[in-house]
């Protein structure tokens, strides 16, 4: 495998995520909050949530939003196919959103039943869609040894404070200070505590997360070095950004899938060598016929570029298998599907009259699969 961080997973069960979604959107404008916007057709929010449940050892996703985006949280998680997630009512502020989030794994009246509680949660911004798996588990594994961690960079503009009369007062030396990003990541007890202790002052007008670990469990928080795709979508250029963003990854990672036969899996193997060095490549060799679920991990993380190697002789029924496969995963509702063929003729003659029947046949198969959004191209090879 190419371009995942599978191996890093922390050795912590289970973890669980709060996402805090029940901001107005204030900032952006408009009358949709920013994380029900949509971006290349589909909403924040729901980038955000796929990218916690893309990954296994994530055993729980809470979704905290105002009373009034309720309906559309759920008909969201509808639409989308998403898992492991439950809807909860948000507060009038962030921290108490947050609070109402931690109390599904502790408290009976905030859920029809009761969570397991888990020894980490992840407290990530819904309006922040480009956290990837690494990041995820460098904090985690962080909470774990030191009680609480979050994600940090390097601050980009000096930041001063004026006076009273409007003038400079001071300015702070910039190589001293780091911006608080997310993900942060806790041990449930200690973040838990520490909103159960803390004031409504702190509850109606704090945001840092860190800040009531230390101040009410002395609990200092490991600051992990983030990518500068953690960013929060705030103003409306920041959408624009997002789809750009979204657009440019889904142009560069591809899945490449074989299935076990000697040949073809050797094909595959050049393939995914040659690619790797250009694209994000995930290579998979299975037996189609099988539910296989490493290939729906990469369903659910957003991929939509494949190429299939395959036996000529058997090339429409495993092809058949695949579109199946794609059209449950819910994929092609988002964005075009590329599937690309390769049909490999292992025997030791073939004639031109073959070879144009079988891309003849591709050509159709293709026609009918374009009406459900998946883009069919064909290769036929003669190989030895």
């Amino acid at each position: 495998l190419s371009g995942g961080s599978r191996d890093a997973r922390p050795a912590v069960t289970p973890v669980a995520a709060v996402l805090p979604a029940g901001g107005s959107g204030e900032r952006l404008g408009g009358a949709t909050p920013k994380q029900f916007c949509a971006v290349q057709g589909r909403p924040l929010v729901s980038y955000a949530v796929r990218a916690m449940e893309r990954i296994s050892w994530i055993s729980d996703i809470i979704v905290v939003v105002s009373p009034e985006n309720i309906e559309t949280m759920k008909s969201i998680i509808e639409k989308y196919g998403h898992k492991r997630v439950m809807i909860v009512k948000g507060g009038i502020t962030r921290h108490r959103s947050i609070f109402n989030g931690l109390k599904v794994f502790a408290e009976n009246e905030f859920s029809n039943h009761l969570l397991q509680k888990p020894e980490v949660v992840i407290i990530h911004d819904a309006v922040r869609p480009f956290v990837e798996e690494d990041i995820l588990s460098k904090v985690v594994m962080a909470a774990k040894e030191h009680g609480a961690a979050g994600a940090i960079r390097p601050l980009v503009s000096t930041v001063i404070a004026s006076a009273a009369d409007g003038c400079l007062d001071h300015s702070l030396e910039r190589a001293r200070y780091r911006a608080s990003e997310m993900p942060q990541a806790f041990l449930f007890d200690t973040i838990y505590e520490a909103y159960q202790q803390c004031t409504d002052y702190d509850l109606d007008y704090g945001t840092e997360c860190l800040h009531l670990a230390l101040k009410y469990c002395n609990t200092s928080a490991k600051l992990v070095e983030g990518t500068a795709d953690l960013w929060k979508v705030t103003y409306k250029r920041d959408l624009y950004a997002a789809e750009s963003i979204i657009k440019d990854n889904l142009s560069q990672q591809v899945c490449v899938i074989t299935n076990v036969k000697e040949a073809v899996a050797q094909v595959g193997f050049l393939l995914h060598e040659s690619l790797k060095n250009q694209i994000k490549v995930e290579a998979v060799s299975i037996s189609l016929s099988k539910n296989d679920s490493h290939l729906q991990n990469i369903f659910s993380g957003q991929c939509y570029n494949f190429i299939c190697v395959n036996d000529r002789k058997y090339a429409i029924q495993e092809t058949q298998q695949l579109v199946d496969m794609l059209e449950k995963s819910s994929i092609p509702l988002l964005y075009p599907v590329v599937l690309i063929l390769v049909h490999l003729d292992i025997s030791e003659n073939i004639s031109f009259s073959i070879g144009m029947e079988e891309l003849t046949r591709i050509k159709k198969f293709a026609r009918e699969v374009k009406k459900k959004n998946i883009l069919v191209y064909g290769l036929l090879i003669q190989y030895k």
